[in-house]
């Protein structure tokens, strides 16, 4: 059972060809939107709509892309699952808020070293060159009209809650041609915070759209390996 998070400003149809992919596989799955258009909501929120649509339901691998990094880990802490696995996700420090995150991780400075590298393609404000670049042009141009406000300006100043990384099997999977979240950087963070070597796809940021076959072999796989 695999309960996928989307990232910010976006909805749970974002994963819709994933979970085509993984339910031919004979894997359940949900993809909730999380609640949006709300200034005051959380992220302990955003954990509850999560919940609220797993239910009962076992043998639960809990996936978060990007944003969907600060809000996984509190489902993971607060019931059993089998696994928790972040795909170009914005790993949380422990009482470190989502705005904070920029500044403490070196953003910044890093979009800055990767745009010098490929000519301003990390960090450009056009949605087709930093998010989109390998996804279909009319699947791309769907996704953009769907974008909502996601996050709330409260769960953003949230300092993330949880006192340490949940006790459960962690894995990444790694963008390597991500230019919101340049790949250098991230295997950078995901040492230094989760302390696991990342699982690496040759995809832009929305790999679930560009890439989705290649996501479901990774979350597949990352959901049936043991913990080393």
């Amino acid at each position: 059972m695999f309960a996928l998070i989307h990232g910010a400003g976006d909805v749970g149809w974002y994963w819709h060809a994933v979970e085509a992919e993984l339910r031919a596989r004979g894997h359940d799955t949900v993809a909730p939107d999380l609640p949006g258009e709300d200034d005051s909501l959380t992220l302990d929120d955003y954990a509850d709509a999560v919940l609220e649509t797993v239910g009962d339901r076992r043998d639960l691998v809990v996936v978060g892309q990007s944003f969907g990094a600060f809000t996984a880990p509190l489902v993971a802490a607060r019931r059993p699952v089998e696994a928790l696995v972040l795909v170009a996700g914005m790993v949380p420090a422990p009482g470190e808020s989502p705005d904070q995150w920029w500044d403490a991780t070196g953003y910044a400075g890093a979009v800055r070293r990767q745009a010098l590298r490929d000519g301003g393609r990390t960090g450009s404000t056009d949605p087709y060159v930093a998010f989109y670049h390998d996804v279909p042009r009319e699947l791309a141009a769907e996704a953009i009209g769907r974008e909502r406000a996601h996050p709330s300006p409260a769960a953003s100043a949230q300092p993330w809650p949880l006192d340490a990384w949940p006790s459960v099997p962690t894995r990444f999977v790694l963008c390597t041609e991500d230019r919101f979240l340049p790949p250098g950087f991230l295997r950078r963070l995901v040492r230094e915070r989760l302390r696991v070597v990342p699982d690496e796809i040759a995809a832009g940021h929305c790999v679930a759209l560009g890439h989705p076959v290649e996501l479901a072999d990774a979350l597949t796989g990352a959901g049936m390996r043991s913990p080393g």
